[in-house]
């Protein structure tokens, strides 16, 4: 258990190298597996704790028939060792949980050296055999590999199907069609504009055609008959309403003419009658809270409140579909060819002329059919009376992710400037500006924009005023700025810098062997135009010149316009095209934001008359 006999190949650029990773899967029927997991993690360093992974979570239908696990210095030399009962046992509580019946078994070392090692055992057997574990044979970026394993022994009679991802590049073997093993694998060194690491990262995905999930069985050959179970097993029967609800939303629906309007009213009335909170009780956290619960307590969880708002439609005649859904920032489809228990987040699917609109039900503040940044963009299992059925979310075109900037500026003679600006922003922009303004205090909001604009030194913040149009989805800020000595004298004259609201600043890093390609998951289009009137003793003396730049990447164009010898108009606009560019284009992609980072920080000549 040395570190000293670790390959120098595998402690390069890693945190943490998994010295073994080897899990024996018994499937002994459609409600019975046994799981071995024999690991051995060297963390290298702090950063390296998070990929220990001596830890089991656990409910009534786990019994943990062993669990050890030992710790041992850079030498190898054991210094602690954890029985069962050793381990610290707590519940799965996130800090928002109101009801949780899962719990976690983990050890408590603090480390006072750097590098050492655990070793750890565990022993289960399970009731539940919907959830097959997943391999990762490279498990993180800054995570390398020495040994990884995987086997899965299927007596049940039970179908069992599995599919590999990605395995090309990596030392991967197959010793059957359910063993693999993987040896000798380097840390990959995080690169900016990567792709996220489960895009490239090899995988091996199970699943049973028939399983059993906390006493429940369900069918899975297709995501159609999946998803008719997940309707009839999880959701059907959790949908009944009070009553005086259905009257409630009948009446406030009573006079749409849509099924459209009819939506956004039921909408507004779960947003104002919910809070969201986790709530992870049920089969594997599948199971919806009763919409009639939520009702009465007023939160839920996402499944919870996606179903009580299917509900509320249900009530006044509007379809819907509950989806299932991977959220995150990141973007995470569902895997449309190999039907699983998948996803970590439920919304709601709404048709409308052939077309569907999704729901994000967590949110009290979110627009209507607005979901960017978190389940834009991907595919997802909706769940229709018929079946499932995948389909893919909506996606935010790079012209509509809008930040369109305006200002009146007038500037004095000592470089002091007051400004009137207007920032309005859409698409994914929408939810960035609203998220930094909405629901602060004034003195929050001055810091943001301070922060913001940190390009300016002295500046003060006289006025504020937000517009938030959630039918048009549209954020709009209002302010009156002014700062002192933005200007710099240069003798008689006064050196300006003419982008003062929308300036890049800092350029990609330099890799000399760059290994990933680039990955721009949304596009983005800023436009900037600002007015500069001068004090009547200063005038043009130089202005910049036109610049135009087009690529695959995106687009750059600045202008000046001159009104008079007091007054000139900037513009400026960047488009950012989404896309996934292969790694040898990133010289050109670095290049590219280094002419607009050069452009954006140059400046113009003020006579002083």
């Amino acid at each position: 258990m040395s570190s000293l006999t670790l390959k120098k190949e595998l402690t390069k650029d890693a945190n943490a190298v998994v010295r073994l990773n080897d899990v024996e899967i018994n499937i002994l029927s459609h409600d019975k597996m046994n799981i071995k997991k024999h690991r051995v993690v060297t963390v290298l360093n702090k950063n390296g704790e998070r990929y220990i992974d001596a830890n089991i979570r656990y409910d009534k239908s786990v019994n943990i028939k062993k669990l050890e696990a030992v710790v041992f210095n850079h030498l190898g030399e054991e210094i602690k060792k954890f029985r069962k009962n050793d381990f610290e046992d707590i519940s799965v509580y996130d800090g928002v949980s109101i009801f949780n019946d899962d719990r976690t078994k983990y050890i408590s070392y603090t480390a006072t050296q750097y590098p050492y090692t655990i070793e750890y055992f565990e022993e289960t057997e399970q009731s539940t055999t919907a959830f097959i574990q997943q391999w990762y044979p490279l498990e993180d970026y800054y995570v390398s590999t020495e040994t990884s394993s995987i086997q899965v022994n299927n007596t049940s009679g039970v179908v069992l199907v599995s599919k590999t991802s990605r395995f090309d590049g990596f030392n991967i073997s197959k010793h059957s069609e359910f063993h693999f093993s993987a040896e000798n694998i380097p840390a990959i060194k995080y690169e900016q504009y990567a792709p996220s690491f489960i895009s490239f990262a090899p995988n091996l995905k199970f699943a049973l055609q028939e399983f059993d999930m906390k006493g429940m069985k369900g069918v899975n050959t297709s995501w159609k008959d999946f998803g008719k179970w997940v309707g009839e097993a999880l959701i059907n029967d959790t949908q009944k309403l009070p009553e005086a609800v259905i009257e409630a939303v009948q009446t406030l629906t009573a006079d749409a003419k849509t099924d459209y309007e009819k939506a956004k009213i039921v909408y507004q009335f779960m947003q104002n009658k919910t809070r969201y909170i986790s709530v992870q009780v049920g089969i594997g956290g599948w199971k919806p809270m009763l919409a009639e619960d939520v009702d009465r307590l007023g939160y839920g969880d996402c499944k919870a409140l996606s179903n009580y708002t299917k509900s509320l439609l249900k009530a006044v005649g509007v379809e819907s579909y509950y989806t299932l859904i991977y959220g995150g920032r990141d973007i995470k489809n569902i895997d449309r060819d190999f039907s699983s228990q998948q996803g970590n987040h439920a919304i709601l699917a709404l048709p409308v002329q052939g077309d569907l609109i999704f729901l994000e039900c967590t949110s009290q503040t979110d627009p209507f059919g607005y979901i960017a940044n978190f389940t834009d963009d991907r595919d997802v299992l909706i769940i229709k009376p018929e079946g499932g059925e995948i389909v893919h979310t909506t996606a935010y075109e790079t012209k509509d992710n809008l930040q369109s900037t305006k200002a009146a500026v007038f500037l004095d003679e000592f470089g002091d400037f007051e400004a009137e600006i207007t920032i309005t922003s859409k698409g994914t922009q929408y939810a960035y500006h609203r998220s930094q303004i909405e629901n602060e205090t004034k003195k929050n909001q001055k810091l943001h924009y301070k922060n913001y604009l940190d390009n300016i030194n002295n500046l003060s913040v006289s006025s504020m005023n937000f517009e938030n149009d959630k039918d048009e989805i549209v954020f709009k800020e209002s302010l009156a700025l002014s700062a002192t000595k933005y200007g710099a004298k240069a003798g008689t004259r006064l050196l300006l810098n003419p982008n003062m609201f929308n300036r890049k600043t800092k350029v990609p890093p330099r890799y000399p062997d760059r290994h990933l390609g680039i990955e721009i998951d949304r596009g983005y289009t800023d436009i900037d135009e600002y007015e500069l009137t001068l004090s009547n003793r200063l005038s043009i003396d130089a202005l910049q010149d036109n610049v135009s730049i087009k690529n695959k990447f995106g687009e750059y164009t600045t202008s000046f316009e001159k009104i008079s010898e007091h007054v000139f108009i900037y513009k400026r606009k960047l488009i950012i095209n989404k896309g996934y560019y292969a790694k040898d284009d990133y010289k050109a992609f670095r290049t590219f934001n280094s002419q607009i980072v050069k452009n954006d920080n140059s400046k113009i000549v003020l006579k002083q008359l």
